[in-house]
């Protein structure tokens, strides 16, 4: 089955084209206006050299053109690049050479960025450019071969472009595999499954430029369901909140404690302010929810599922929380030790987390990166996004967090994720991020940015009395800096080399 993005969502447009696709602000479109304007969008493209291969910057915060832009380009078998609007000109013109753009379509913030192709402003210039194109879809065949592409910074390093076929994203990412049962098995199932479907809303809180929000939007427009942008460049909770009640958001998807936490002191503030009535579950992917924060969630809203996946944009979805940081998977998902060796159940050698199945074949113009990230092991196709794991006794995975953010600590290895955790259960934490700076005597020693809530006066002595009744000695920081706002990524995740260079400025 070819099971290619343009090709689903245009079926699905047809037999749900009065339906509700997508909200953003105080516009609204059904699948069939959807569905015309990118096709719109796509033959512009196509008359200003965009070609089957092609790649196509999207540089914009959250709006309806992110959605028209990206869907524009699958239609014409081209990649929409996603371009993080908190780069500066010396990162986004790597990200532009890189990814060998061709054209770009960007909001009015970001005028005059430095690409010498065509360039399509989101405003005047581009509903012109709408009105004047086609609205027929004569794009020729497709195939589930066509490219999906997404560039990661992840927590550290350069941008990466991470090539998959949209056959394996479809079932990867994008809700093929089902996550809780059996995998879709026909264009004509899932076709299917749209027409019958009630109304079913998302509400995505983060930048579409990230994984998530894009995951979730594809999954939600091949069930002709309604999804619900969170618009602009900032992040209120209680304008999130309003969004549920309003458009009786059925789930809201979110990254981490980055979001997790403001939605949960929010919504604490008076559980019944908003009408979450047709709330159905909060659902996190791309960086974990600590404990601390779920249960903060969970006791404003009893009646609310909080879920923590986890997985990557090497990876696609990998597996859903149990307890804490242990997550259940499936057979795709298994940990190898530095010998390339299955790691066994309870063992408590610490591996490799590595995903198989249906993978991305590999990285844009990196052949280096995708050799050392995509790996064979006895006849089979393995990627290794770079996350450290112990397998426990049940089978369960205990998630340790990414080696390359691994602090080393007197040749004790500390994972800041497990130490966060540790952090965020104070009540007087509002969030923080844990790193390793420089020791003469250790190597590294642990130090924590910390973001206290409003008025709280903490001291290092404070900090880690209360981390050592969590985790052991030589986790608990031995270096505090306390910030207005931790530094992070627009995604929410974590921005290690930014707090490093707090924590080592501030020695």
């Amino acid at each position: 089955m070819p099971f290619n993005f343009a090709d689903l969502f245009e079926k699905v447009a047809d037999v749900a084209g009065d339906r509700e696709a997508l909200v953003c602000g105080g516009r609204r479109m059904t699948y069939a206006e959807l569905d015309e304007r990118s096709t719109r969008l796509a033959n512009h493209l196509i008359s200003v050299g965009v070609t089957p291969g092609s790649h196509v910057g999207i540089y914009a915060y959250n709006c309806p053109e992110w959605i028209e832009t990206w869907m524009a380009c699958f239609k014409a078998r081209a990649s929409g690049i996603n371009i993080n609007f908190r780069y500066v000109t010396d990162e986004l013109r790597y990200v532009f050479e890189n990814s060998e753009m061709v054209a770009l379509v960007h909001g009015p913030e970001f005028d005059d960025p430095p690409f010498d192709g065509p360039t399509l402003r989101i405003g005047e210039d581009y509903e012109k450019a709408l009105a004047a194109a086609s609205p027929e879809r004569n794009f020729g065949e497709r195939s589930g071969d066509d490219p999906y592409i997404i560039y990661t910074g992840g927590t550290t390093g350069m941008p990466k472009g991470v090539v998959w076929r949209s056959e394996d994203a479809f079932y990867a990412t994008m809700g093929g595999g089902n996550y809780a049962g059996p995998p879709v098995g026909s264009e004509e199932e899932l076709v299917e499954n749209a027409r019958n479907a009630g109304r079913f809303a998302f509400l995505i809180v983060p930048p579409l430029m990230h994984a998530a929000g894009q995951w979730v939007a594809m999954s939600a427009f091949f069930g002709a369901m309604t999804v619900v942008l969170l618009d602009g460049k900032g992040f209120d909770p209680h304008h999130a909140w309003e969004l549920v009640e309003r458009e009786k958001v059925g789930s809201v998807v979110i990254v981490g404690d980055a979001m997790g936490r403001p939605l949960a002191e929010a919504i604490a503030e008076d559980p019944s302010r908003y009408d979450t009535s047709t709330l159905f579950v909060i659902g996190s992917g791309g960086a974990a929810l600590s404990p601390a924060v779920k249960e903060q969630l969970a006791a404003s809203l009893p009646n609310v599922m909080v879920l923590d996946s986890f997985g990557s944009s090497e990876s696609g979805y990998q597996g859903r929380a149990s307890e804490g940081r242990r997550f259940s998977v499936d057979a795709t998902t298994a940990v190898f030790d530095a010998d390339g060796k299955r790691v066994e159940s309870g063992s408590e050698v610490v591996g490799k987390l590595a995903q198989t199945g249906h993978i991305p074949v590999g990285y844009y113009n990196d052949p280096e990166k995708t050799a050392s990230t995509f790996i064979e092991i006895d006849g089979q196709r393995w990627a290794f996004a770079g996350d450290m794991a112990t397998v426990e006794a049940d089978g369960t995975i205990n998630l340790l967090g990414r080696g390359s953010a691994c602090v080393n600590t007197g040749g004790e290895k500390v994972y800041p994720e497990e130490v966060e955790d540790a952090l965020k259960a104070h009540p007087d934490v509002f969030d923080a991020l844990v790193v390793g700076v420089p020791d003469e005597r250790w190597g590294e020693r642990v130090a924590a940015v910390v973001q206290t809530r409003s008025g709280a006066e903490l001291s290092l002595e404070d900090i880690q009395e209360h981390c050592r009744t969590k985790i052991a000695g030589y986790k608990v920081p031995r270096q505090l800096h306390f910030v207005e706002r931790t530094p992070r990524q627009p995604s929410g995740k974590p921005d290690y080399p930014g707090a490093r260079r707090i924590a080592t400025e501030a020695g």
